[in-house]
Order: C-alpha cells, then sequence, then structure tokens
C-alpha cells in the first residue's frame, strides 16, 4: 500500500500545484482560467523542444521554460486578453478562457510538431534515480515534486502573510477598488499574479510529463480534475486547494491497491474521482448555506458599483453574451441564409455534400447551444453528452431493436430531455461559475462512465444508423437535416416572442428581480434546460446518421466546448449563426485538408478559438455584429443622412443580438 500512496502523493502534488494556479488568479484577477491546462502543455512541450530535440540541460531547458516563457506568456496574455475580463460577464470569461484552450494546442503543434511523444522526461536526468525508502521504490521525479508543492505551498503563504507584495495582493482580492484609491496599481499587481500562475502552469506541466506523456488531450483532462480542489476550495482558500488536491491523489493510489488492477471498471472509477469530489463538496456547501456562488465574499460595494457600470476605457467587457438586446432584424436575411444553404447542393458534389450534410447536422446541434446558453443565461459545458445521449439511444432502438430510422432519432432527443432537466433543477442554487463547473464534471462522468460501456462501444465499431430510404443520398439528407433545423428554428423563435421568452429574458437579466414580479425562476430554467437537451439529442443523432454509425468518441465533452467556441464566434442567440457554425465546422477543415498543406490541417481549430477569444472585444458575435452594422448603415440611408466611415458613430442601442 505504502508503494500506492507514494505514488499517489506525486499525483496529488501535481493536482495541489494546478488548484493553486488557479486559485491565485480566481482570487485577485475574478477569472477561472479554463486554459490552464493547455497552458501547462505548451510549456512542457516548450521544455521537451528544448531538453530533448535540441539537447539542451536540464537545469538551462527548465530556466527558460519556466522562468521565462512561462511567465512571459502570462504577461502576454494578459496584455492581449486577460486585462480585458474582469469586469465581464462569467460567460465571457468562461468562453474566451475555452477559446485560448482550443487554440494552444494547435499552435503549440505548428510550432513543435506533430510528434506523437507518449514518454517525456522531467526535471530529474534520465536514467532516472530510484531511492528505496522502508523498501519502497520511490523516483527522483516523484522526489522533485514532492519538493516543489512544500516549496510552492511555504512560499506562497509566507509571500501572501508577511511581505508587502503579498500584503497588496492580499488587498486586490479584498477590494480591487480601495486598493486601487491607497496608491497600489491594480494593474502590475494582476501582471504578476498572471506570471505567476502560467509559471505554475507550466511546472505542472513539465512534472506531469513522465506520467502522461505529451498529449494535449491528457493535459486538459488532469488540470479539469484539478478543478475538484478549486470547488473544494470555492474558488478563493488556498490552503484548502491545496491540501484536497494531495487527498485527491491518496484517494487514487488507495483505489488501486483495493480494486482490480486490469478491469474496466477500475479505470473508470479512477478517472471519476476528482468529479465525486466536486459533487461531495457542492452538496455539503449547498446544505450549509443553501446556495455556492462565485460573488461571495468578491470586494465590496464600490466594486459591485464598478461591475455593473463597467469601464469602457480599460477595454473591460461589460456586454454580457446573455443580455444582449432583444430588438429583432427582419426574418429575411435569414431566410436568405437558409435558402443559400438549400443551393449549395446542387453547386457542390461528392465529398462536398457530405460535409455539407454534417455542417446542417451540427447546426440543428448548435441550436442546444442558443436555448440553454442564449436563451437560458447557463454556462453549460455537457452539451456533447446530450448529443451522444441522443446518438446512441437512436442507434440501440435502430440496430438492436429495429425502430424506423426518424423515431429512433425523436426517441434519442425524448431520453436526452429528462437529463437537461435534471442537471437544470440541481444546479439551480449555484452560480454560474459553479453551473460550468459541475456540467463539465457531469459530461466527464458521463464520458468515463457511461460510454465508454461495452454496449455502446460495440468493440469499438459503435452503433450502425442507417439513413431512412428517402434521404439516403448526401444531397437527400442535407434538405432533411434543413427541414429538422427550420422546424426547431422556428420553434425558437415563437420562443422568444412569446410570454415565455419575455419571462426567459427576465430571469437572464436578473435572478431576484423575476422573483419579485412573480416569475419562477426554477420552472423557467428547468424548462429551457429541456428543450435545450432534447435538441441536443435530436442533433447528435443526426450526426450519427449522417455518418452512419453512433460512436461514443464522437461525443467527447472536450470536443463540445470545440463547438461552444465556434458558436460564440458567431453568435450565441442567432438562429442563423448557428447554421453557419455548423457548415464552417465542416466545410473549412475539408479546405484545408483537399487544398492546403498538412500543417493547414491545424488552421482552422487555432480560428475557431481566437474567435472565441475575441467574444472579450465582442461578445455579440460575428454575425450580430455584421448585421448591427448594416442596420445602422440602412437607417442611415433611410433618414438621408452620409454613412460615418467603418461604421463609426453607429446607435449604441441598436440590437446586439439577432435574434432569426
Amino acid at each position: 500500500m505504502l508503494q500506492y500512496v507514494i505514488a499517489g502523493l506525486a499525483l496529488g502534488g501535481i493536482y495541489a500545484i494546478a488548484s493553486a494556479g488557479l486559485v491565485v488568479t480566481y482570487q485577485s484577477a475574478g477569472v477561472l482560467n479554463f486554459a490552464f491546462g493547455a497552458l501547462a502543455y505548451f510549456v512542457a512541450r516548450f521544455f521537451y523542444f528544448l531538453h530533448s530535440q535540441h539537447g539542451w540541460g536540464i537545469p538551462e531547458a527548465a530556466v527558460v521554460s519556466l522562468l521565462l516563457v512561462g511567465p512571459g506568456l502570462g504577461v502576454f496574455l494578459y496584455a492581449v486578453l486577460f486585462r480585458l475580463l474582469r469586469l465581464a460577464s462569467p460567460l465571457v470569461k468562461v468562453v474566451a478562457t475555452l477559446g485560448l484552450s482550443v487554440t494552444i494546442p494547435p499552435l503549440a503543434i505548428l510550432m513543435f510538431g506533430n510528434e506523437s511523444i507518449l514518454k517525456a522526461p522531467g526535471l530529474a536526468p534520465e536514467p532516472v534515480h530510484v531511492f528505496h525508502v522502508a523498501g519502497v521504490a520511490v523516483t527522483l521525479d516523484q522526489v522533485i515534486v514532492y519538493a516543489c508543492v512544500i516549496l510552492v505551498g511555504v512560499a506562497g503563504a509566507l509571500i501572501l502573510r508577511y511581505t508587502d507584495l503579498g500584503l497588496r495582493v492580499r488587498a486586490m482580492v479584498d477590494s480591487p477598488a480601495m486598493t486601487s484609491l491607497s496608491g497600489t496599481n491594480p494593474t502590475a499587481v494582476s501582471i504578476g499574479v498572471w506570471a505567476v500562475s502560467t509559471f505554475l502552469a507550466g511546472l505542472a506541466g513539465v512534472l506531469s510529463a513522465p506520467t502522461i506523456g505529451l498529449d494535449p488531450s491528457q493535459y486538459i483532462e488532469l488540470m479539469a480534475a484539478a478543478f475538484a480542489a478549486v470547488v473544494a476550495a470555492k474558488l478563493r482558500n488556498l490552503p484548502v486547494a491545496v491540501l484536497v488536491g494531495l487527498a485527491m491523489g491518496i484517494v487514487n493510489a488507495l483505489v488501486q491497491d483495493y480494486m482490480p488492477p486490469a478491469s474496466s471498471l477500475t479505470t473508470a472509477v479512477l478517472d471519476s474521482i476528482p468529479f465525486g469530489v466536486t459533487a461531495i463538496f457542492l452538496v455539503y456547501y449547498i446544505i450549509r448555506t443553501g446556495r455556492v456562488s462565485e460573488s461571495e465574499g468578491v470586494g465590496g460595494a464600490l466594486d459591485r458599483a464598478i461591475a455593473v457600470q463597467g469601464d469602457e476605457r480599460s477595454g473591460g467587457a461589460t456586454v454580457d453574451l446573455e443580455r444582449a438586446a432583444t430588438r429583432p432584424l427582419s426574418w429575411r436575411p435569414a431566410l436568405a441564409g437558409v435558402v443559400l444553404v438549400a443551393v449549395l447542393p446542387f453547386i457542390l458534389h461528392g465529398f462536398w455534400i457530405g460535409l455539407l450534410a454534417q455542417g446542417v447536422a451540427f447546426g440543428v446541434l448548435y441550436l442546444s447551444f442558443s436555448l440553454v446558453t442564449g436563451e437560458g443565461g447557463m454556462v453549460w459545458l455537457c452539451m456533447a453528452t446530450f448529443g451522444g445521449i441522443g446518438a446512441l439511444t437512436a442507434g440501440q432502438l435502430a440496430a438492436n431493436h429495429g425502430w424506423p430510422a426518424l423515431l429512433a432519432v425523436l426517441a434519442g432527443g425524448i431520453v436526452a430531455a429528462p437529463f437537461g432537466v435534471l442537471i437544470g433543477m440541481l444546479t439551480i442554487r449555484l452560480g454560474d461559475l459553479y453551473v460550468a463547473l459541475v456540467t463539465l464534471t457531469f459530461g466527464l462522468l458521463m464520458e468515463n462512465l457511461v460510454f465508454t460501456r461495452q454496449t455502446f462501444l460495440n468493440n469499438g465499431l459503435g452503433l450502425n444508423l442507417d439513413r431512412p430510404h428517402f434521404a439516403a443520398g448526401d444531397r437527400a439528407f442535407t434538405y432533411l437535416g434543413l427541414a429538422v433545423f427550420a422546424v426547431i428554428g422556428l420553434f425558437i423563435v415563437n420562443l422568444r416572442r412569446s410570454t415565455t421568452g419575455m419571462a426567459l429574458t427576465a430571469v437572464r437579466w436578473s435572478d431576484p428581480a423575476s422573483k419579485t414580479i412573480g416569475i419562477s425562476v426554477l420552472q423557467m430554467k428547468v424548462l429551457v434546460a429541456g428543450l435545450a437537451a432534447f435538441v441536443a439529442g435530436i442533433g447528435g443523432a443526426l450526426w450519427a446518421m449522417e455518418l452512419g454509425v453512433a460512436q461514443p468518441t464522437n461525443y467527447a465533452t472536450f470536443i463540445g466546448v470545440i463547438w461552444l467556441a465556434v458558436l460564440v464566434t458567431q453568435g450565441i442567440r442567432s438562429n442563423t449563426a448557428a447554421l453557419v457554425a455548423g457548415i464552417s465546422f465542416t466545410l473549412l477543415p475539408g479546405v484545408a485538408q483537399s487544398y492546403l498543406p498538412d500543417w493547414f490541417a491545424n488552421i482552422p481549430p487555432i480560428l475557431f478559438g481566437l474567435g472565441a477569444v475575441a467574444v472579450a472585444k465582442n461578445p455579440d458575435g460575428v454575425i450580430a455584429m455584421q448585421a448591427r452594422q448594416l442596420r445602422g448603415l440602412l437607417e442611415r440611408v433611410r433618414s438621408g443622412r452620409r454613412p460615418a466611415p467603418d461604421g463609426a458613430g453607429l446607435s449604441p442601442t441598436l440590437t446586439a443580438g439577432v435574434h432569426q
């Protein structure tokens, strides 16, 4: 058992370092950095580039990677992104950092190559020296992890508690506004904090490399597990985050000791431990306080007043995605978009029609994001899971029970809906960031415990899901997908214009204000959650039908994060944006694959990620921005005034969202 505990402490130490970096940045900057894992991967890959590919010594490579590149990356990202996010809405913060998480791995591949690296060196010289303590082998890599945890914990505590710099950082935590009035420059403090945070990300990344290699997905999942310690710390308590991170590593080791080593159940349980910890602490906090919100203990009255008013001069993104104005544009642009897509199957041929059919299916799936986030104002990161539930249900019913294909697709949506209702009810007492973390946890739990079952994997083949006879070809299937998209899109339009839609808008603006006028916040959020899960199930099943197979791996949680980034780039509340986002998600990689060099395959995800990052400056998306500018131009032409150059002088009261 001691051997497992020692190994578990090493894993727990990595969790502890990662959670420390996450808590420090949230405390001082108000941003929960969902790109932490991607940053850890980038620095670790840079260390490998210097040490293993160019023969640098470990000390030299470590100094450059950890003390120069890591902090320098943090300062750069603060200058171009993080400084814009402090006063932004939670959705803007989450989406912008998720966009960064999408952008960094392919950017690293472009810089360093796409070599598959299953095992990478850490900070210990190779061959790694092994010590024997009480008859148990302890590697030098593990010793270095223990030393780094102690150093980070002790140094952090001493600096924060006993130094002038620590006093300024703690003052930023308590009240940035009052800190500024007392003569301290909050910008300088924030730059230092982000530099330290990316240093910790890089340190966690390099220390993790000997265990997980250099696979970006492994880093993102490892850092997602560290979020459990952050939740246990209520986003702010650094000692609790470190201790819970260490404890998770020990629990992981004990499970490995007591459960069969070769069992698939053991693997599933191990992967689910951090997410079980998240659930336990959230239930405890809700029972104890009745509600868990990231706003607890943030600043004072002056800070809250500033947060409400915003500060455009500082670059703060003060326009909430979920609070976009509700003045609708004409229905004609939406109709023109659908007609254009309907014409494309007669223009495209072969491979391209198949991509178009997939894009339309994605458009249906993206409408679920428009519902839950655009209309409901809830930051859900598990919509790919609902798509998977719909697809696997349809595959089971069609392949094993002989159901007609379209009826199986409808059943997939119906089965997914109760899961959405359940998540909506469970998260009603949580703040926006906690909702994002809980839905991420739910998605990863389903991915690890349910989607890995042999019933759905079918020896890696998935479940066959054939198309109906009248839509066997890609052209016919494209029109089937467009018909489904049109029906759901019209429903969403009517929902927005209905009394229920007005109530949803009120809830999106303010829960307390909605309650004072008699609106049931629970009822509204549960309603939109169930509808969004239903639509996601339909979209996921349609995509599986286009592919001919319902494959669980197609609905990984972090793939859904990319989908969200793609849609937000276009516009979270626009039905037209959902269709454009779906088609661009399939056609752009096809263009790169067919006409450009191999390395261009990494460009589309970089563009999608950068589009999500750009939400910090333009929260409404590309389509909404263009529609707003076009509307301003038309209004000026109608009024007989000459339009200002470059769209300057457009009325700020024009709608921020496109609702066709």
